[in-house]
């Protein structure tokens, strides 16, 4: 798969199959549409194209600063690598792009850029300026600029749509194994370490603090997890707390991960952590004691749990 930053610097002399979408998680339903894209355009002889869009339309036209994605434009350019694309074509939206009447849009990208053979598109999906854009629009279009429209069935959008919710709702609720389910892989956060206080350290569990940059990346539920990383192409289990430290007076989220029988320093270095089960809740403990001692038990626990499952 080839990536390309902008419709701009994109052209081909070869024929495509596109689709259009956010398509954030790239879970079971994202994965039916696409493998359904790409199979026809081998078939066809053409090449399969992608287009979506970052930031997040909402992002830029509601200045909707709450959004929580299940991806970021990262995670899900690596992902959808699997998928077996011949291109994905990221275009930065803007306010000026979101004027583009719905003729122009195809007209100047879909035909004269994409070179476009057939459109697969989700039910009801409109585009262009103000949202004019309709199938019945693509239809009339198709025929004047040769090129054929499949409109993805209701059912199949719908099982999408229900998907990601349900995605969105299991990780706010720590119901990590329902989301990886839908997802079909371990949900992940991706992140750099950075210094902490130190205070893990000190009660003999020393932790990875991970920065997460994008402001809009989907932070599960407070609570003690149990995750995996690939370090040095090794695969290094642990477990991870997403939370404010209540114990230890913090007064912020963070996210640390102690890892087991492994004592490298880890600052400044990019780490993808893959989160496999939910444990439990974070408390405020009487004492560091007591904290000390639910660690132990955690990580018994959560031992356990890779030698019986992974």
């Amino acid at each position: 798969m080839k990536t390309i930053i902008n419709i701009s610097n994109f052209s081909t002399e070869e024929k495509t199959f596109v689709t259009i979408g956010t398509f954030d998680g790239v879970h079971f339903g994202h994965q039916k549409i696409l493998e359904k894209l790409v199979s026809e355009a081998k078939t066809a002889g053409k090449k399969s194209v992608l287009l979506t869009f970052f930031p997040h339309p909402r992002m830029v036209l509601q200045k909707d600063t709450s959004i929580e994605l299940i991806n970021t434009i990262n995670e899900r350019e690596k992902l959808l690598k699997k998928t077996g694309l011949d291109y994905l074509i990221i275009h930065p939206f803007s306010r000026d792009f979101s004027r583009m009447t719905a003729l122009e849009f195809v007209r100047d990208i879909l035909v004269n850029q994409f070179n476009i053979s057939k459109l697969i598109i989700g039910y009801d999906h409109h585009f262009g300026k103000n949202r004019e854009g309709n199938i019945q629009q693509l239809t009339e279009y198709s025929h004047l600029y040769d090129f054929k429209v499949e409109e993805i069935p209701a059912q199949d959008i719908n099982d999408v749509s229900v998907s990601s919710t349900k995605i969105r709702r299991a990780l706010a609720s720590g119901n990590l194994k329902t989301a990886n389910n839908y997802l079909g892989y371990n949900f992940m956060l991706n992140g750099t370490v950075v210094n902490g206080k130190k205070l893990g350290g000190r009660i003999g569990y020393p932790t990875a603090n991970i920065n997460i940059e994008e402001d809009y990346k989907l932070i599960p539920k407070t609570g003690v997890y149990i995750v995996k990383s690939l370090i040095d192409k090794n695969t290094v289990y642990g477990m991870m707390n997403i939370g404010n430290r209540p114990t230890l007076n913090g007064n912020h989220q963070t996210i640390e991960v102690h890892f087991f029988d492994f004592n490298k320093d880890l600052y400044g270095k990019k780490l993808t952590i893959k989160l496999i089960y939910f444990l439990r809740d974070e408390h405020k403990f009487d004492s560091v004691k007591s904290l000390v001692y639910q660690l132990k038990k955690d990580e018994e626990i959560a031992r356990n749990y890779i030698k019986n499952n992974l």
